[in-house]
């Protein structure tokens, strides 16, 4: 039986066997590769990395091999990668990109002329449709707004014009029933 490279194996032992190896001699994966770059892309963008160093830094980062070569690339800057005990789980986010420094989102507003076409449009009930035509226009006028501003509110936008040209048709509808019984 030949083991790797065809040295021969005694017979009972295992062709190839782990060797344990010092964590900064581990071999790296392609993520973390990725993570360093991204550090490195973060360093150059805070003005920590000049041009030249930032392009002599991302071409050893993607022909580093080891944990220690990435490590050596960030290790003067403020977050690098981080390496991991064997089987511990990957961080998903680098520490430098966690967002908790950033303001809450700020909470959606629907469109003024959207909720005036969907309560004109729920409106056309308890008037008998006078407020149909109404709802179509500013229903048009909040979806064509709602493009540019990127408002929310284009449900309310739709059921306004749904409930006026509904309220129109039956309009129309009345008014030509009417004529052809005059």
């Amino acid at each position: 039986m030949a083991g790797q490279w065809g040295s021969p194996v005694p017979y009972g032992q295992q062709p190839w066997q782990p060797v344990p190896t010092p964590q900064s001699a581990m071999r790296a994966a392609n993520s973390d590769r990725e993570r360093t770059i991204d550090v490195l892309k973060a360093a150059f963008s805070e003005g920590r990395l000049t041009a030249a160093e930032y392009e002599h830094r991302m071409s050893a980062a993607h022909q580093a091999a080891t944990y220690g070569q990435l490590a050596s690339l960030v290790a003067d800057l403020p977050s690098g990668p981080m390496v991991q005990p064997f089987g511990a789980p990957v961080p998903v986010v680098p520490p430098t990109f966690m967002p908790a420094y950033l303001p809450p989102p700020a909470p959606a507003r629907n469109n003024g002329l959207a909720v005036a076409s969907a309560t004109l449009g729920c409106l056309t009930v308890l008037t008998f449709g006078v407020t149909g035509l109404p709802a179509v226009i500013t229903g048009h006028m909040a979806r064509n707004r709602m493009r540019v501003t990127r408002e929310d509110g284009d449900g309310l936008a739709v059921l306004g014009l749904v409930l006026g040209w509904l309220s129109v048709a039956g309009w129309v509808l009345f008014l030509l029933l009417a004529l052809v019984s005059a």
